[in-house]
Formats: structure tokens, C-alpha cells, sequence
């Protein structure tokens, strides 16, 4: 069994790529803020991957993707449906995601070296 391939860091790696999926999403969203009838694109919450990952038996959660869809929660008069503000909000939230599991992978790594008596 390889080092790199505990629960713990494919959980923490797999919440990485979804921050980094985040803010492509919201990126985009952002990008055609102005472009009549573009309908903004939402991810799932990771919570909802990891349990739909878990329900499938998944070993391996950077095995499957991120479903995404359409908002239709707000939709300005030329029919567009990005809200900046909520955008600019989750472009943030997936900043901090992202650092937090980068930390606790990181520090994992570490604990692991230590505990086989390797220093990094």
C-alpha cells in the first residue's frame, strides 16, 4: 500500500480539486456577467460528492467528477441569471477551501514522514 494512498488524502486532495473547480465555475460566471440570457453555472457542494462518492463504494474519489448545473435562482431582466455579489462570495469561500486542504494534506504528509522516521 503506497503512502499516498490513505482515505485522509484522497479526501483532503479530492477537496482541493473541488475548491479549484469552484473558482473556475465562478470565474466563468463572473466572465458572462454581462452577456444576455448566459444562465450561471453552479457545483455541488462537496459534502454532496463525497457522500455521492461514498454511496457508490469509491475507493478513489478523484475517480469521479463534480456534477454541475444551471441556477435559475436569479435572473436579471436580459435574462441572465450571475449574481455577482453571491459569485464573488463563492470565488472566496473556494480560496479558503482550497488553502484548508492543502494545510491538512500537507500536515498529514508530515505526521506520516515522522511517523516512519523520515524527515522531509
Amino acid at each position: 500500500m503506497s503512502i499516498l494512498n490513505l482515505d485522509v488524502l484522497n479526501v483532503y486532495s479530492a477537496m482541493a480539486r473541488h475548491a479549484a473547480e469552484t473558482q473556475k465555475v465562478s470565474a466563468t460566471n463572473i466572465a458572462h456577467a454581462n452577456d444576455p440570457g448566459y444562465k450561471a453555472t453552479e457545483i455541488e457542494g462537496f459534502q454532496d460528492f463525497l457522500a455521492r462518492a461514498a454511496s457508490r463504494g469509491a475507493e478513489d474519489p478523484d475517480f469521479l467528477q463534480f456534477k454541475t448545473s444551471q441556477s435559475d435562482d436569479y435572473t436579471s431582466p436580459n435574462g441572465n441569471s450571475v449574481n455577482l455579489e453571491l459569485e464573488m462570495f463563492k470565488a472566496a469561500d473556494a480560496q479558503s477551501q482550497h488553502e484548508l486542504a492543502l494545510s491538512v494534506y500537507t500536515k498529514s504528509l508530515d505526521l506520516l514522514r515522522t511517523a516512519i522516521g523520515k524527515k522531509g
